[in-house]
């Protein structure tokens, strides 16, 4: 597994972490930022991880009408919260970082959507991400 695949592992983990809790992205970074420092063999998937949340808490607004404006109807507030979690990840990447391509984006997201949520969600995931990347 490449460092970036398991940067987005822990940034997913600490998106999902907030939403459920219902906690805000700058709280939940911190908490893990402190996490981070007592696990030094896990620091390098950890800057990219925290650029990610980072980027998403910068640009959750953004991101979520941007969503939201790809979904056919389909609320944020609907979406099986690992889904909603890995397409901000998979959005913010797509229109906020060009170092990563948005085919490598959206096929990641795409992977852990098919690993880790419902049957439909690589399909649902895809089909969000790949029209946000039609539409940037």
């Amino acid at each position: 597994m490449s460092s970036r695949t398991k940067a987005r592992k822990r940034a997913l983990d600490v998106i999902y972490g907030a939403d459920l809790r219902e906690r805000s992205l700058t709280e939940a970074l911190a908490e893990e930022e402190l996490r981070a420092t007592s696990y030094p063999e896990r620091a390098g998937s950890w800057a990219y991880a925290r650029e990610i949340v980072a980027g998403v808490d910068a640009h959750l607004d953004e991101l979520d009408a941007v969503i939201e404006a790809h979904t056919n109807g389909w609320p944020l507030d609907r979406m099986p919260p690992v889904d909603r979690a890995l397409i901000r990840i998979g959005a913010w990447e797509i229109l906020h970082n060009d170092e990563v391509p948005d085919g490598v984006a959206i096929a990641e997201a795409v992977e852990a959507a098919s690993q880790l949520s419902t049957d439909e969600s690589g399909a649902f995931v895809n089909g969000v991400l790949s029209a946000i990347a039609r539409g940037r």
